[in-house]
């Protein structure tokens, strides 16, 4: 089970993701202007809670979130940052087909009710200037290097066939991650586990 832990403020991406790693996400605390209910560039409370918090039911879904966390444990500032973009794309703004229709499984869209609509409807209303969004298939390895708005809709999303063609796919992608160990998670003590000894960094604190 995910556990939902308060923060002040946005974190690094770093320290998000590790989180991820130990079933933990930090969440803001903070509400919307009440003069743009539709959409926020910010996380608040609403995102959280009306977007990821009910994500994490799904099994698929909360071990998909997981493995973004442990391939960011040891990782290099560059490979974080394409987690972290992988992360966006999906966990935040991603498609999957259901039905033989594109549903909104990112908790951006899922708290957004003007963004969802302009995702996933058919008769796609259009963002700035009318356009409608591009569509592209998820491959973590082309989400790690594609470019996002963070004030405004998203003018490209990625679609799974599923989130277990989401999950597995990201799992192929962080096994390729150069890192100095790879972490595990053990579901009957909920603990993390590595592959090998780590000497700790001079001047990092005792846990």
């Amino acid at each position: 089970n995910f556990q939902m832990r308060p923060v002040a403020g946005l974190l690094s991406s770093r320290d998000f993701l590790n989180g991820l790693a130990f079933r933990v996400f930090f969440s803001t605390q903070y509400i919307r202007h009440h003069s743009k209910p539709l959409y926020t560039p910010e996380p608040d409370i609403c995102h959280e809670l009306l977007g990821h918090a009910p994500m994490f039911a799904d099994r698929d879904f909360a071990d998909f979130s997981q493995e973004i966390g442990l391939a960011s444990l040891g990782a290099s500032d560059e490979d974080v940052q394409k987690l972290a973009w992988c992360y966006w794309h999906s966990v935040e703004f991603g498609l999957c087909r259901e039905g033989g229709k594109n549903k909104a499984y990112g908790a951006g869209l899922l708290s957004s009710f003007g963004e969802l609509e302009y995702a996933c409807s058919d008769d796609c209303p259009g963002g700035e200037g009318g356009k409608p969004p591009e569509i592209k298939e998820w491959d973590p390895a082309v989400a790690a290097h594609q470019e996002f708005p963070i004030t405004t809709y998203q003018p490209v999303y990625f679609l799974a066939e599923s989130l277990q063609d989401a999950k597995a796919k990201m799992r192929r992608f962080c096994e390729d991650l150069p890192r100095p160990f790879f972490a595990q998670h053990n579901a009957q003590n909920d603990t993390v586990h590595i592959d090998r000894p780590v000497r700790r960094a001079v001047g990092c604190p005792n846990p």
